[in-house]
């Protein structure tokens, strides 16, 4: 049996990317060996197994709307207040294993050494990338502040499964430099897309305004570079080229604010610039399907997640050459920037416009990559765990 902890997204509807590792991961382990669903409440302060609701949460096919954070119902806190008071707490669930996916916060942290005597197997942690520590101006500094006890309580795993190459060789990087030799192993296993039905009745393969559509998913915060999008894009709309550029992704209060001026001032102006937030599944595919395109302006990724999904639908993709996103562009069906500015952007996104066979066989490039699934990284994972000791 393997412990999973679910405690973040068992408790939201958001899909960014963590939520959609998690929600797939999960499910493709239980087709591999039995897993018990995890949580610590920080109402009855406790670990406990997770209850059907949310399990419910877990469903890779959650319609993927709404906030990212952590919601729980008033039911739930109630529940746990009382389990506290009462002395109702329920017992540890055991496992032969244990599967950290979610990037954890500073209570889920702290309370790792009370769920780690219950697991007699390998304990595994998911790590996505050190942005944090890299580009401190553009996170949250919520998040930066948290993020070095992070990278300290990874030491507790047996562990740790780094989704690139790039994020691996950087976490082994920052232990070294702390003077940490006694470490986890660090394994990269690269990450997964879902399969996406691109049939000829999954809906209209263009918009119905005939103008080439540019496509941009991700959420909207400092160092994913929409500032650069943008001006790029206002730049190629004054040369008089005809195309929409849509946007979707929920937005960060606390660095999306001058991304969110700038298309405030483009709609005003008559731009065909198409942005309501975040988006349900069905809404994201029909959106994939529609697009000439796509561009993915991230200056820095632990893998950059939606680069495989736009080809997954066989749509091509304007991204940065370096680094995570690097490794999932070089495979073909990419237009690569260096650096990734607007002048960049413009420049690649000029040319797909302009030249109908480049972008004709960028996309036969798409369509022909061999993409891995949840199931192969679920199994991969799996048999990693298996090679692992326990470091204590």
């Amino acid at each position: 049996m393997l412990l999973f902890d679910a405690t973040h997204t068992s408790h939201t509807r958001a899909q960014t990317g963590i939520q959609r590792v998690t929600r797939s991961l999960f499910s493709e382990l239980a087709k591999i060996q039995a897993v018990t669903g995890i949580c610590h409440d920080p109402y009855l302060d406790a670990w406990r197994a997770l209850q059907p609701g949310e399990l419910a949460h877990l469903r890779p096919e959650q319609p993927g709307a709404g906030s990212r954070a952590s919601l729980w119902s008033l039911r739930q806190r109630l529940s746990g207040h009382a389990g506290r008071l009462l002395g109702g707490r329920p017992r540890i669930p055991t496992g032969t294993g244990l599967v950290c996916p979610e990037f954890f916060g500073a209570k889920v942290g702290s309370r790792l050494p009370e769920i780690f005597p219950a697991v007699s197997g390998p304990r595994v942690a998911v790590f996505y990338d050190a942005i944090p520590l890299q580009f401190p101006e553009l996170t949250p500094p919520r998040t930066v502040a948290r993020f070095p006890a992070y990278l300290r309580e990874l030491l507790l795993f047996d562990g740790v499964a780094a989704i690139s190459a790039t994020s691996a060789a950087v976490l082994r990087d920052y232990w070294q430099w702390l003077g940490v030799t006694d470490h986890p192993p660090v394994e990269a296993i690269p990450l997964a897309i879902s399969r996406r039905d691109q049939g000829a009745d999954a809906g209209p393969s263009a918009p119905a305004t005939g103008r080439p559509r540019l496509l941009c998913v991700c959420t909207i915060e400092g160092r994913k570079n929409h500032l650069a999008l943008l001006a790029a894009c206002a730049a190629l709309w004054a040369e008089g080229l005809e195309f929409e550029l849509q946007l979707i992704g929920l937005a960060r209060p606390d660095t999306a604010s001058a991304a969110l001026e700038e298309i405030r001032k483009l709609q005003a102006a008559g731009r065909p610039l198409l942005y309501r937030g975040s988006a349900t599944d069905a809404a994201l595919n029909t959106a994939y399907r529609q697009c000439a395109f796509t561009v993915y302006p991230s200056y820095i990724e632990g893998f950059g997640l939606p680069v495989l999904e736009s080809l997954g639908f066989g749509k091509p993709c304007v991204c940065a050459a370096n680094g995570a996103i690097g490794e999932s562009a070089r495979d073909g069906g990419c237009v690569t920037v260096d650096p990734v500015d607007a002048a960049g952007l413009a420049a690649a996104i000029r040319r797909l416009l302009v030249h109908p066979t480049e972008l004709a066989a960028l996309t036969a490039a798409a369509r022909q990559r061999n993409l891995k699934t949840w199931r192969t990284y679920a199994g991969e994972l799996h048999g990693w765990m298996q090679s692992l000791r326990r470091r204590s």
